[in-house]
């Protein structure tokens, strides 16, 4: 790692970063360095403030007074205007690639030249030459004149970070400087073990150019195998930092919770007492490597981990909507083969599953809430084969009133209400049909206090009339008020597991960054 001096002043320098949203400060006083020709990696559970820390460096917020930041030792005034980043050297990479599947590679890393207008006449030959030279710089073998949407997955990602490094030294040509920084956002999330190794094969190579890479990962692992330095934020605040190879893991997940955490050993996943309403067998798919679990009748089971960790994929595989490879799911004394399953056959299965982002992939957000509420029943509200406008308005208005959706009012669109009366809605919707098991992903994320009340209310009225809930969630605080056992996981695989008095936020916290710290470099 090249330390900063005197002659070499750090690609980013911040000083007293503070950010304050209402009564919350999110930021308090931070400081932190990035060197050029290092990684520094920036950790902290959700909610530390390592998202608004990147967040004022892309322009998307401003600081509090008093904020201090240089690039290669040149101050730069605070807040920064949104899109400055590009022309101060910094380039950011989150977990959606952003790269447009239907055009090609050389087309991809070329596009933000063609919206600044800088290319003129293109020739594509010299175009893929100059794309193909850059792609062997970096050590990636792709046809530059390959459509995106033909790659292997793992390719995508590489190729959203070779277009940030080349946009970055494109636009700071000018200055004389070859260098800059790169943000990387969660890069590895959803990425498989050898995935990770060509995405850090290629870091290197960035960091051998001479930037600096901010590196922002839940993953204790990766970490410690391709950062030079780190720093922890914990409530807004530096809880530490330091050189990585002198800190270890356990001192990093002491700094990320506050306090040490005792190793122990933890049962694998059991069952509840009487038989299980619902049980997966060796489920595999996406995210997801041989999870095997049970729900009791009128359980809430929990799943979370941290971010890339494969809970959040478990609903979706389960519902029909990503497609599983292996498993079997059984329901009472139905068993079904999880691969091939469609959403129809899992709605017939019995299972009703409320994906997480409601507009986008729970709902129609520019249908109105009777016919959202419909849609699973319409069969029901036919007459004379035409469907009737009154029953449906009857049907959906009970049970707009049966579940406070407010208002109660079928006739306007889903996407006019609050979050959380979207929410409840959604509940009314699948709740009408019955299910015997309740998939629910973040189910009050974004919901104020008194709908997230009333939504925990109608989980569990569920669970005591004899049904099996699975709640699939990152927010710790709503799966210890709901749960009675949660599963944690780690790169696709349940880890450990947490029953009784147990499952509390604490110990999830703790159980989410000690199975990280109890695994093997």
């Amino acid at each position: 790692m090249t330390a900063p001096t005197a002659e070499t002043p750090p690609v980013l320098r911040l000083r007293h970063l503070s950010k304050q949203f209402g009564g919350t400060r999110a930021l308090d006083d931070v400081a932190l360095d990035v060197a050029g020709g290092a990684v520094h990696g920036l950790l902290g559970h959700n909610g530390s403030g390592k998202s608004t820390l990147i967040r004022i460096l892309a322009g998307y917020h401003a600081p509090e007074p008093g904020g201090e930041l240089e690039l290669r030792g040149v101050p730069v005034r605070l807040p920064l205007r949104p899109g400055q980043f590009r022309e101060l050297g910094m380039a950011f990479v989150h977990q959606d690639p952003a790269l447009l599947p239907a055009l090609t590679v050389t087309e991809n890393l070329r596009i933000g030249a063609f919206a600044r207008g800088s290319l003129g006449r293109v020739s594509w030959r010299r175009e893929a030459a100059q794309v193909g030279a850059l792609l062997a710089e970096f050590g990636i073998d792709c046809d530059p004149l390959a459509r995106v949407e033909r790659l292997r997955p793992w390719q995508r990602p590489l190729l959203a970070i070779v277009r940030a490094v080349d946009e970055v030294r494109r636009l700071t040509a000018a200055q004389g400087v070859r260098d800059g920084l790169l943000v990387l956002d969660e890069p590895t999330a959803g990425l498989g073990d050898a995935s990770v190794e060509r995405l850090f094969a290629v870091i290197e190579r960035i960091k051998a150019a001479g930037f600096g890479v901010l590196f922002v990962s839940h993953d204790l692992d990766e970490v410690l195998a391709i950062t030079d330095q780190v720093t922890v934020l914990r409530d807004g605040r530096v809880a530490g930092d330091g050189l990585t190879r002198a800190l270890g893991k356990d001192a990093l997940v002491e700094m990320i919770v506050g306090h040490r955490i005792e190793r122990r050993t933890t049962a694998a996943a059991t069952t509840p007492d009487g038989p299980p309403l619902a049980a997966v067998r060796d489920l595999r798919g996406p995210g997801v490597r041989d999870a095997s679990f049970s729900v009791g009748r009128g359980e809430i089971l929990g799943m979370t981990g941290l971010i890339g960790s494969g809970f959040a994929e478990v609903g979706a595989l389960l519902a029909g909507a990503l497609p599983a490879r292996h498993g079997t799911l059984r329901i009472a004394d139905t068993e079904q083969a999880l691969p091939g399953l469609t959403a129809r056959r899992a709605i017939a299965t019995g299972i009703a599953y409320v994906p997480a982002d409601r507009l986008r992939t729970g709902c129609v957000g520019e249908l109105t809430v009777g016919e959202n509420i419909g849609l699973p029943v319409l069969d029901r509200l036919v007459r004379g084969g035409v469907l009737a406008p009154r029953a449906l308005a009857e049907h959906a208005g009970a049970l707009c009133r049966r579940f406070d959706v407010r208002p109660a009012d079928p006739t306007l669109r889903l996407e006019a209400l609050s979050g959380g009366n979207q929410q409840k809605a959604l509940l009314a919707k699948w709740l009408q049909l019955m299910p015997r098991l309740l998939v629910l992903e973040e189910p009050t994320q974004g919901v104020d206090v008194g709908a997230r009340e009333q939504i925990f209310a109608a989980i569990r009225a569920w669970a005591t009339d004899g049904a099996a809930v699975l709640c699939l969630s990152g927010d710790h605080e709503q799966l210890a008020l709901l749960c009675q056992r949660v599963l944690i996981f780690r790169r696709g695989r349940i880890v450990a597991e947490l029953a009784g008095a147990d499952v509390t936020e604490e110990r999830m916290a703790h159980e989410c960054f000690a199975s990280a710290a109890e695994q093997p470099v």
